[in-house]
């Protein structure tokens, strides 16, 4: 019996939408960026017809060959790019792949140590209100007061005063570099397994602009949208002594079928992280996030810790307009075709829903071939909107500037 003849006109004039607003908005959320057709293509492919619990050469059914080979190409491809032991490519996000990670090395009640969410951190790494907050004992550091950066003094006495089973690394919404070494430090002192969380560096990593992490851990986890520009989905690295422990974690332990749909382009874009080009593109991101952060500087705002190294800056709306909230710049500027998320800042009076900050973040229009006399321009455009936030006319003809800013720089215009 055939497919149903009839299209599905509804569904996919959405679709037309969505592609039409990609195409013609300026995208700034940091943890977004724009897969390639190739991507694309293999997310899409008849890889989704196939059920593959299990693992290349060990499955719970029959028909794997082909997908073992696609699997077993983006194991090997991501092992490469990142030099590690032994990759999972298998994780829907990166929750689960965090939630795989704990589920191989701790038990439940164990003590983690993890970044405050409201200075950096992640839901995953200890908030009350996630799986982890409840099932493990976290506890935390944050930034310093005068520089806003990762306080590894903080860390060193949380360490040795809590004795963690296991220090988690990383953070979704930090402009800072990382450095991994002096974390390994702290970690072999108090006996603690080191895993960093690189969800939203990963491309910086693979492009040479963040120190890679995988030499000074245990496990690393990531996912393979943001700066990686594959698929949404997820990976972890470890090193040999926890292959077994991780592959067991992510099945049987957590997820039952694998995508092997978004694993086949998880494969393509190991690939096109690997080429040379990507080493550029990753350069760029940067260029850009200083660009906009500087340009923004300069209108009145304030970076928290004073600028940005990677591909985001959090921007603290009160030096602009101390009446301003996050929640309301992301609803104009959204209006305005200008795309971003509200944020809290360090040590932030309003509440995540409100917030005195925006989350800013390069990689997809530096995708789009973006570099930074657009950046300065859409500083611009962000403090017109604002200031005009209450007027239509105002807010109507940045939204027609951006359109025309895009036409030139169309992610999917073919």
């Amino acid at each position: 019996m055939g497919w149903p003849g009839s299209p599905d006109d509804e569904l996919f004039a959405v679709i037309d939408r969505e592609q039409t607003r990609q195409n013609t908005t300026l995208q700034l959320i940091a943890s977004e960026n724009f897969a390639s057709p190739a991507v694309l293509a293999a997310s899409g492919s008849v890889l989704t017809n196939k059920y593959a619990e299990g693992y290349p050469g060990k499955r719970y059914y029959g028909g794997n060959v082909h997908v073992d080979e696609a699997e077993d190409l983006a194991r090997e491809r991501v092992k490469a790019l990142f030099g590690a032991d032994h990759a999972n490519v298998q994780p829907h996000a990166g929750a689960n792949a965090n939630m795989a990670a704990y589920l191989a090395v701790l038990e439940p009640g164990d003590t983690v140590l993890g970044m405050r969410l409201d200075q950096g951190g992640h839901l995953t790494h200890g908030s009350p209100v996630n799986f982890s907050g409840r099932l493990y004992d976290f506890v935390s550091y944050g930034v310093t007061p005068s520089d806003e950066r990762i306080d590894m003094d903080e860390v060193r006495d949380q360490a040795q005063a809590h004795h963690p089973k296991l220090i988690v690394a990383g953070a979704t919404a930090y402009p800072r570099i990382i450095e991994p070494a002096p974390l390994r430090e702290i970690a072999e002192e108090v006996g603690a397994l080191l895993m960093f969380d690189a969800a939203h560096i990963a491309g910086l990593i693979a492009g040479g602009v963040h120190p890679n992490p995988v030499p000074y851990c245990d496990i690393v986890t990531f996912t393979t949208h943001k700066t990686l520009r594959g698929p949404r989905g997820a990976c972890i690295l470890s090193t040999a002594e926890y292959a077994t422990a991780i592959d067991k974690a992510v099945f049987p332990g957590l997820q039952g079928g694998p995508l092997e749909h978004h694993i086949a382009a998880k494969a393509v874009a190991f690939r096109e992280a690997a080429d040379p080009s990507f080493a550029a593109y990753a350069r760029q991101i940067v260029a850009n996030a200083r660009a906009l952060a500087e340009a923004l500087s300069g209108h009145g705002f304030r970076l928290v810790s004073g600028g940005t190294d990677n591909h985001l800056l959090l921007v603290d709306l009160r030096t602009f307009d101390e009446d301003l909230t996050g929640a309301e710049a992301q609803t104009v500027l959204d209006r305005a075709g200008i795309t971003l998320n509200k944020n809290t800042v360090p040590d932030d009076p309003r509440s995540p829903f409100v917030t005195s900050g925006v989350r800013i973040g390069t990689p997809s229009t530096t995708t789009q071939g973006m570099a930074e006399p657009e950046m300065e321009r859409i500083a611009e455009l962000i403090v017109r909107t604002l200031k005009g936030r209450d007027d239509d006319s105002v807010v109507d003809a940045v939204r027609a500037e951006v359109a025309e800013l895009c036409s030139r720089f169309t992610p999917y215009g073919d």
